[in-house]
């Protein structure tokens, strides 16, 4: 050996038994890879005299490794594609240092080939990545990890179908929820739904029950080759067992397998709404069984309970009604006219059901034919049964229109002359209390002017508890047409007469309130100059 060599391998010894030979390494490495610390495991990761290759951690890393060579996953993605592990797995940072680490609700799950969706994006990550969901048994005894996760619905579902479908989920739902299957297409099978079929409910073809002692229901395996498979056939295999040669999907009351049946050559016409009735509607028993129709209510029941009886027996019906149906009625204003309450103004518009359906049935008998009987009275106990006798509303209202009133007033003791004619009832007869209810008041109502209108004079020509405004004002006009102001005890005379009032009547403010001062009591010259 030289001795170059000698000193060489002096110095290698030195630096392996030295203290300071924990200066080599940068630092701890973390929990995942304590099992490495020591210098017998540093090319196990390092090569010499090159950087960590990515080679190196796939040989331990072999479930990652299958992703990568499989081009799947999210070390197979352009996000990380060609970049070394150590660029976002660095180690050498102490025991607690996260390997692992990054802003998950930042993390965007799609370039794992994986996009979250629907209910799937509400997830926490610990929700799906779990041991329970990985098959892997290596992956599986990981304390935590992301990977391991089969991308296929039943790896983490369990199958409500109990393997009576296909194993792909996404056939039929979406990832917004398992109720409705809403990538479902009926069309797709061999059962095409049409005419009422279509509006069926799923559950009544399709039926809940127990399988395996779990909830089960049944969408494989259904007959449908015959009617009868479902529905029960109400003629007994009279008219054979293909239901189709009279019926059709759209409903069982379209017959089109006797369409060519000639119902006038018996005694009873098909008419209007008879022609849409199913033969057994009335043909109860058989077809060929004889039904009785000499009367409506041979078949319909009296739905007026005896209103229109005669000597015991049940007017006929077509009085009012024909085979177009019940709901409409050929019963006149003439024929109403007739009788003992003629239709006049606005009843010529109400609907007949206002006045006839007030309860669950129609009623036409004994209904009463007086305004109370059918309006209430709103005047009750407010006006005196003196002005509209037997509470006839025609005292004052017509039948044109209830706002139309035609009360005369001068048979009270308050006469209506200029404005007060033009006045609408409502406007002095209703008024609104102190909780802002309307109320109506037509009886023991003060007559003098201030009960409506306020004294604008703060009471200064009040005489005993009364302002009387006719000793100055006129009825019909607001303007002062009787004021005399030489009756007072200032005569107006010579310059005076030319004065205009408010130069001595000047506004004061009282109480809060302004108004026109008339009693001044300065009489007196001095008073004014």
């Amino acid at each position: 050996m030289s001795l170059k060599n000698t000193g060489l391998l002096i110095g290698l010894c030195l630096i392996i038994l030295s203290p300071a030979v924990a200066q080599i390494s940068p630092g701890e490495l973390s929990a995942a890879h304590a099992h490495l610390e020591g210098m017998s495991n540093c090319t196990k990761c390092h090569s010499l005299g090159a950087k960590i290759a990515n080679e190196k951690c796939l040989a331990c890393h072999t479930e990652i490794k299958a992703h990568v060579d499989q081009k799947t996953g999210y070390h197979a993605s352009p996000e990380v594609r060609g970049k070394s592990c150590i660029t976002c797995h660095s180690d050498h940072h102490g025991r607690n240092f996260q390997l692992v680490r990054f802003a998950k609700e930042k993390f965007d799950h799609g370039i794992t080939g994986f996009k979250l969706s629907g209910e799937h994006a509400k997830k926490q990550c610990a929700e799906c990545h779990k041991p329970a969901f990985i098959s892997n048994p290596a992956i599986k005894k990981k304390k935590f990890t992301y990977l391991g996760l089969n991308p296929e619905c039943l790896k983490c579902h369990e199958d409500y179908h109990q393997k009576t479908l296909a194993q792909k989920c996404s056939n039929c739902h979406d990832f917004d929820a398992f109720k409705p299957a809403t990538l479902f297409k009926h069309e797709t099978t061999k059962f095409q739904l049409t005419g009422k079929h279509a509006t069926v409910p799923c559950l009544s073809c399709h039926k809940v029950s127990l399988l395996n002692g779990k909830k089960f229901q049944e969408f494989a395996g259904i007959k449908f080759q015959s009617c009868s498979n479902c529905h029960a056939d109400p003629h007994h295999n009279q008219f054979g067992p293909n239901c189709s040669s009279c019926h059709t999907g759209e409903s069982f009351h379209a017959v089109k397998g006797i369409a060519n049946f000639d119902h006038s050559k018996t005694k009873f016409l098909l008419e209007d709404k008879h022609k849409t009735l199913a033969c057994v509607q009335c043909h109860k028993a058989n077809l060929t069984d004889p039904v009785k129709h000499d009367k409506c209510t041979d078949c319909h029941k009296d739905y007026h309970d005896g209103q229109f009886m005669k000597d015991g027996v049940v007017e006929n019906c077509n009085a009012c009604h024909s085979t177009k149906g019940f709901k409409e009625t050929s019963y006149t204003i003439e024929k109403h006219n007739s009788g003992k309450f003629p239709l006049l103004g606005s009843h010529l518009a109400t609907p007949c059901i206002t006045c006839h359906k007030k309860q669950e049935k129609w009623k036409f008998r004994e209904i009463g034919i007086r305004c109370i009987d059918c309006h209430e009275n709103i005047h009750k106990q407010f006006i005196n049964e003196k002005y509209y006798p037997d509470y006839s509303c025609q005292s004052c209202h017509n039948n044109e229109t209830w706002k139309s009133v035609s009360f005369d007033h001068s048979k009270t003791a308050f006469i209506l002359t200029g404005p007060h004619e033009k006045q609408t009832c409502r406007t002095c007869h209703f008024r609104k209390d102190a909780s802002g209810q309307e109320i109506q008041k037509f009886t023991d109502m003060a007559a003098n002017c201030t009960s409506c209108h306020t004294d604008i004079h703060a009471k200064q020509f009040e005489v005993t508890g009364v302002t009387n405004c006719l000793r100055c004002h006129a009825s019909n006009t607001w303007k002062i047409v009787t004021f005399d102001h030489n009756k007072t005890a200032f005569k107006l005379d010579g310059k005076h007469e030319k004065v205009a009032c408010i130069k001595c009547h000047k506004p004061v403010i009282k109480d809060q309130k302004t108004f026109v001062l008339y009693k001044t009591n300065k009489l007196r010259c001095e008073n004014c100059h």
